[in-house]
């Protein structure tokens, strides 16, 4: 009678590899989704409303989002809260790719999202056009807790996007990191 060989054999070394693998991503992103280091833009009114999520009042703490960085180094969230001009406009992508990866972008307010209503040369018609948003708040200005409600939907989508995004992102750089 032949005994099969280790390769042909289930449940050997190659599915444990990957299970260990899938295991050890999850845990990453896991752990990256509940330490989000914020890096606060603020450039106009809707800061006080931010400034209230970050208040005694509401706990940021709990969604793994308490302490701000004002450093980009340390920051891996950017949320950019008010009208852009054009002129700050390079100052705020400067910001961004000071950042280290895996990075995200929140937009906070109708006039980060959209330009509001000053619809006129001077102002950026939605940070968009200058970086990639992962989650949009609307309103003028929003409400405290739909800096949770981003929170938890930028959560969501770091969960989704798992370990292997985050190392394709480093071996394949957007276009505009390439021209550089």
């Amino acid at each position: 009678m032949k005994r099969p060989s280790r390769e042909s054999a289930p449940g050997r070394a190659g599915e444990s590899v990957s299970w260990v693998a899938t295991r050890i991503g999850d845990a990453v992103s896991w752990g990256r989704k509940y330490s989000l280091f914020q890096y606060p833009f603020v450039t106009a009114c809707c800061g006080m409303e931010f400034m209230s999520a970050a208040a005694g009042h509401h706990d940021q703490d709990r969604f793994g989002a308490a302490f701000p960085r004002f450093s980009p180094r340390q920051a891996d969230m950017l949320i950019v809260v008010g009208t852009v001009s054009h002129k700050l406009a390079p100052v705020l992508k400067r910001v961004y790719d000071q950042m280290c990866e895996p990075k995200w972008v929140v937009s906070f307010g109708t006039c980060a999202t959209s330009g509001g209503f000053y619809d006129n040369y001077a102002t950026v018609q939605g940070i968009d056009t200058i970086l990639p948003v992962d989650v949009a708040i609307s309103g003028c200005p929003p409400p405290p807790e739909s800096v949770f409600d981003a929170i938890i939907k930028l959560q969501e989508k770091i969960q989704k996007e798992g370990w292997e995004a985050v190392q394709s992102r480093r071996r394949h750089p957007p276009a505009e990191a390439r021209r550089q």
